[in-house]
């Protein structure tokens, strides 16, 4: 497993991170998510060994990143902010540049060689040099040198950046398949990412964690977690459903958007409010077009427990 101990990282009076611990066991692909200088990279790169501790300790696989480092990264595949490579080589020299550093060759290191450029679909760019790709490409070449290896362990900065949502899917799709048998970490600011792929979600702010969670119980603190949407037929009708909404005692609030005449109950304390909202909408004669119960807002969660 993935494991810290009250992981630090100080630079001078500055906190990067303070007091982290956690646990990352097979079949999870961990989602680590905070703002902008929150903490996540410099967490990543303690974990990747490419940042020394003020404090605390690491391990990948039973093995301390700082007593046991080559240990560790023989079992990391690491995927940094921005995948820095050498921009003059193709990629195919890159890649093969990659395995041969990762002690492949032979067969084995043509299989994996293949099994990469296939899963990440680099065949069209193999001899175009690195720093003549679209970023979307550059991207795909970082994941493969993550990948190149088969590692135990995946960590992944901001492994969608870049890409299009045709390569987004892709990707997502290739890290649930590798989910069933490799630890995966994922850092990112796209809540999108967290409910596409990920089974547990740390958030951190200012270095420390301040929830750690599935997508559905960070979902479930949203006020609007169980909320009702739907569209009235005209104003007049849309304005007389709001105010028989507002003086029922389950719903503490009702949203208006005079734009698409869009309603939305917020129930007070997550209650099931759906057949209240059928009952009122039934007894007034309204239809209710595009009815929604929502699950809860991510991006609501995440402002409310990091601002």
């Amino acid at each position: 497993m993935i494991k810290t101990d009250r992981l630090s990282k100080r630079y001078g009076s500055l906190s990067a991170v303070e007091d982290l611990s956690f646990e990352v066991s097979p079949g999870e692909v961990l989602g680590f998510l905070g703002p902008n200088g929150a903490g996540k990279s410099t967490t990543m790169r303690m974990l990747a060994g490419f940042v020394t501790p003020t404090a605390g300790t690491a391990s990948l696989c039973g093995h301390d990143v700082l007593e046991a480092p080559v240990a560790a990264r023989a079992c990391l595949g690491y995927l940094p902010e921005g995948a820095p490579s050498y921009g003059e080589m193709t990629v195919r020299g890159f890649l093969g540049f990659i395995a041969e550093l990762r002690g492949l060759d032979g067969a084995l290191r043509r299989s994996r060689l293949d099994r990469v450029f296939g899963r990440l679909q680099l065949e069209p760019v193999l001899e175009q040099t690195i720093d003549t790709l679209s970023k979307g490409f550059r991207r795909r070449v970082g994941l493969a040198q993550a990948l190149i290896h088969d590692p135990q362990v995946l960590i992944l900065d901001e492994p969608t950046d870049g890409l299009d949502p045709n390569q987004k899917h892709e990707v997502r799709t290739l890290i649930g398949e590798m989910a069933r048998d490799k630890l995966i970490v994922i850092s990112t600011h796209i809540l999108e990412e967290v409910t596409a792929v990920c089974t547990r979600a740390i958030i951190i702010a200012r270095g420390r964690i301040v929830a750690d969670q599935t997508p559905q119980q960070l979902a479930a603190r949203s006020r609007y977690h169980n909320a009702v949407s739907f569209c009235a037929d005209d104003e007049a009708q849309a304005l007389r459903l709001r105010a028989a909404l507002e003086s029922q005692a389950e719903i503490t609030a009702v949203e208006y958007e005079a734009r698409g005449r869009r309603l939305t109950a917020l129930p007070r304390d997550g209650a099931a409010i759906l057949a209240t909202v059928q009952a009122i909408a039934a007894g007034q004669g309204a239809s209710l077009q595009e009815l929604q119960l929502e699950a809860g807002r991510l991006d609501e969660v995440f402002r409310s427990i990091t601002a």
